[in-house]
């Protein structure tokens, strides 16, 4: 019985994300109720309390079953100098192939694209949802510091001096990136984001100096859809 009651309050708490999900796109954040979701997902408001804080907590919730597995992407923790610093370790590779396979999920994945979508063009980081424009800083930061420590480890293997210090690469790279996602997302014709995405993240590179292979992303690119 308590492993039936466990399973029954899994499955609530997915159609709760799923119903805020669906609202979240057609409404906007602001205008859902906790009600609305509640309502959508054949439940009661207290079953909202009971699995989620508010309602940035189940925003949050909503974002991260489908972001962590694209921020795990990017693989190694924040401070994992030793880690990068490892011969077995290629940092300008996997930070190629990090990024393709992240462009990748985002155009062939409905629910990754929708999620991106609700996150970059129906939230507005009002009072209730403090928490969840804290952590849309948290995530940038840390893909910027491991995007530092790996150019950096890059540049000292190849013995290169870079135009820029690593810090500022990285957060020109998470820019480049960023913004040509929130671009296709709200015209998805207007250009191919994979194709483009791996091209200006070429380009972007090796204007730092770096020698680039263009055939290692398109094979990163179809290991994913594999």
């Amino acid at each position: 019985m308590a492993r039936r009651t466990k399973e029954d309050a899994l499955a609530t708490r997915h159609k709760l994300l799923d119903s805020a999900e669906s609202l979240f796109q057609t409404q906007g954040v602001s205008r859902t109720s906790l009600q609305d979701i509640a309502r959508r997902a054949g439940a009661t408001r207290g079953a909202i309390y009971w699995h989620f804080k508010d309602k940035a907590a189940l925003f949050n919730a909503m974002m991260e079953r489908v972001t962590l597995p694209l921020e795990a992407a990017f693989g190694l923790p924040i401070g994992s100098l030793e880690c990068l610093d490892s011969d077995e370790l290629d940092p300008l590779s996997s930070i190629r192939q990090a990024t393709t396979s992240a462009l990748t999920r985002i155009v062939h994945d409905d629910q990754t694209r929708r999620v991106l979508e609700v996150a970059t063009q129906m939230v507005e980081y009002v009072k209730e949802l403090e928490a969840v424009r804290l952590r849309h800083l948290s995530v940038r930061q840390e893909f910027v510091a491991r995007f530092e420590q790996s150019i950096d480890t890059a540049a000292r293997r190849a013995r290169l001096d870079l135009p820029m210090p690593a810090a500022l690469a990285a957060r020109g790279f998470h820019a480049l990136i960023d913004g040509l996602i929130q671009n296709w997302l709200l015209d998805q014709l207007a250009f191919d984001l994979l194709e483009v995405g791996q091209q200006a993240m070429n380009v972007y590179l090796q204007g730092l100096g770096f020698s680039i292979t263009p055939a290692e992303d398109t094979r990163a690119g179809r290991a994913t859809d594999d």
